[in-house]
């Protein structure tokens, strides 16, 4: 029985062996290879690479006793090329990250842009319903016309039937004119 409890049972399935690869941060990779092409990309950087290569040409002209680097330069040049080689693709990276940022970035002003545009039909549509109904609904000038015209009738009316005696002691009918 304790056979079988050092070896792995058949009916459960094995687990995965772990690798001893380093795990690796991508987001970390890119924010360092995105601050290395930010500088790769300043004056400083270039200020500080030519300042180099003079003192490190005039070194090994003039000096003649620290010649590390004879004429031709090919440590140098080896130096140039290790540089670009891993120049390109950090900055190729960069520009990956920066690439994906503006998609994010573009979907996110088209949806806004979408919603703006559907909030701007919803209005317009609103303030035509808005003109069409106060089309409809009456408005001062109109009422005061149609006031005016009843109290010119009633006038006419007033002045077409005599007035009763006031001294009179019938009660008074409100639903005939005056």
């Amino acid at each position: 029985m304790s056979d079988l409890s050092s070896r792995q049972r058949l009916d459960t399935p094995r687990t995965r062996r772990r690798r001893f690869t380093p795990r690796v941060d991508i987001e970390a990779v890119g924010r360092v290879s995105e601050s290395i092409a930010r500088f790769l990309g300043t004056g400083r950087y270039l200020a500080m690479q030519t300042v180099l290569v003079i003192v490190w040409i005039a070194l090994n002209v003039f000096a003649v006793s620290l010649q590390w680097d004879p004429y031709p330069f090919i440590l140098l040049n080896l130096a140039f090329s290790t540089q670009a080689a891993y120049a390109a693709p950090l900055i190729l990276l960069a520009q990956n990250r920066q690439e994906n940022r503006d998609k994010v970035s573009l979907e996110e002003d088209r949806r806004r842009a979408e919603q703006t545009k559907a909030d701007t039909e919803y209005l317009a549509r609103e303030i035509a319903a808005l003109r069409i109904a106060v089309g409809e609904v009456v408005t001062r000038d109109y009422l005061r016309r149609e006031l005016e015209e009843v109290r010119e009738l009633l006038d006419e009316l007033r002045s077409r039937k005599p007035k009763k005696q006031t001294g009179s002691k019938t009660p008074r009918n409100w639903d005939e004119p005056v």
